[in-house]
């Protein structure tokens, strides 16, 4: 039996406690098998936020997305943060309408946009509103993105593949950094300017228009049939109204559901002093890069480890994964923040160095601070796919929300940065709400997460 949607049956997936009512059908063979594997459309998406979103994170990964002027950067990022907590709730009910992939076209292109922005500003200096602008308007884009995404990476692995499907994604997404920040670094190894060439900005901007049609490719999740033959449902988002009434119903009946707040806000906050007030503040533009480059390919080992050999790990119950995976990243949040601390106490953003003194590749004091950025992507990756992890078990309602008060922390602390307040108190707020968002989720995740799957939890 084929995946073109000709059997008439209403299988809605395999990932209950009960396969007894579930209908097994017959995976295509040959190249459709290929083209119609779960694992392969999420590579394929992975391939789409590698041209998009993974140029967007090397150029700002740079510090200042590569610019002199960090001030710019920050507005910019705060815009796109605050339209994309607004629109975070809209646009489930955007993909209800025109599905996924539609979703990813209309998205992908403010990437785009918002890197040719910074190619206008490198040649025209005073173009700084219309970067913020562009960002604004990503913001949007972004969130219709990152929805589509979401719904397809929840939707096509099994109960048993979830943590190693989202590895995949992350490493094919951090991979396209990896790739960006690599382009950086070389094209700008003999600078001695404290910025990138406008060359850098064009092969970005190629890059990202090439990930604008990329959509196009995917297959229709209608058609698709997990491995274990069951067909998938599209995850239909609730609508926001919907969505809010759900808020209320699930802080009614479980308040404990309020303790993952913390981290959902804190969960993109760490960037803006990772970026701009670490990277940026202490390195040239040729250090900058090889940081970023040592930080998003760090990303890829992390989440896949953690995804494959530890949420995964089926020789150990579900609950026991949870914890471990819980421990490994509050271990990480705490040896990583206290590293860091130790180096804040060296600068301030006064005596944030200049140009002709910032920290080279070649200085005798430089691998220990490239190490630093080495486990700060490990924590990252690691922190975003046990989040992703927990809320495709019991919590998938609330991926509006979890992208809510994700960007809105991220807004709040580039707009802290934007109007200069120190780097330690950017710093200490950053390591506070990381601890905070993982210790309080903690209760949840002791009562909510069980060795099975409930109806109950896929219902919701």
């Amino acid at each position: 039996m084929s995946a073109t949607g000709e059997e008439k049956a209403h299988g809605t997936g395999s990932e209950t406690s009960s396969t007894d009512q579930v209908e097994i059908y017959e995976r295509p063979r040959g190249w459709r098998g290929i083209y119609y594997h779960p694992a392969t459309q999420v590579c394929l998406v992975g391939v789409v936020c590698f041209m998009c979103p993974g140029m967007f994170n090397a150029l700002t990964g740079l510090g200042a997305a590569g610019q002199v002027d960090a001030t710019t950067t920050a507005n910019a990022n705060s815009a796109l943060y605050s339209t994309f907590a607004f629109f975070a709730f809209f646009s489930g009910s955007v993909h209800n309408v025109v599905g996924p992939r539609v979703c990813l076209l209309l998205g992908t292109w403010g990437y785009s946009l918002l890197i040719g922005s910074y190619f206008a500003t490198s040649i025209h200096p005073g173009a700084g509103d219309f970067v913020v602008a562009a960002g604004a308007i990503l913001g949007v884009c972004a969130a219709l993105v990152w929805t589509a995404q979401g719904s397809l990476m929840m939707a096509y692995p099994t109960e048993a593949q979830k943590g190693t499907f989202i590895g995949y994604f992350w490493a094919i997404f951090n991979l396209g950094s990896v790739v960006g920040s690599s382009v950086a670094f070389g094209s700008n190894f003999n600078s001695t300017a404290n910025k990138v060439g406008n060359g850098t900005y064009i092969g970005f901007l190629i890059l990202s228009l090439t990930g604008v049609v990329l959509p196009l490719f995917l297959a229709d999740p209608y058609k698709m049939i997990r491995t274990d033959g069951t067909r998938v449902t599209p995850i239909r988002h609730p609508s926001w109204k919907t969505e809010f009434i759900s808020l209320f119903v699930a802080l009614y009946t479980d308040p404990w559901i309020v303790l993952l707040f913390p981290m959902f806000f804190a969960s993109n906050y760490f960037y803006t002093w990772q970026f701009n007030d670490y990277n940026g503040a202490l390195f040239n533009i040729r250090t900058r890069g090889l940081n970023n480059f040592v930080y998003w390919t760090a990303q890829i080992f992390g989440s896949f480890f953690i995804g494959h050999f530890v949420l995964d790990l089926r020789r150990f119950r579900r609950r026991v994964r949870a914890f471990l995976g819980w421990s490994i990243v509050v271990v990480l949040v705490f040896a990583v923040h206290l590293w860091s601390y130790y180096y804040q106490l060296t600068y301030t953003r006064v005596s944030d160095p200049p140009t002709a003194v910032k920290m080279d590749i070649n200085d005798p004091g430089y691998p220990a601070h490239v190490w630093l950025m080495i486990f700060y992507g490990l924590l990252d990756s690691m922190w975003q796919t046990t989040a992703y992890w927990l809320m495709g078990r019991y919590l998938a309602v609330f991926t509006g929300f979890y992208k809510c008060f994700q960007s809105a922390g991220s807004a709040v602390v580039w707009r802290l940065d934007a109007v200069q307040k120190p780097y330690m108190d950017i710093f200490i707020s950053t390591w506070v709400l990381a601890a905070a968002g993982m210790i309080c989720a903690f209760p949840l995740v002791y009562a909510r997460v069980k060795d099975y799957t409930e109806m109950d939890d896929e219902a919701l």
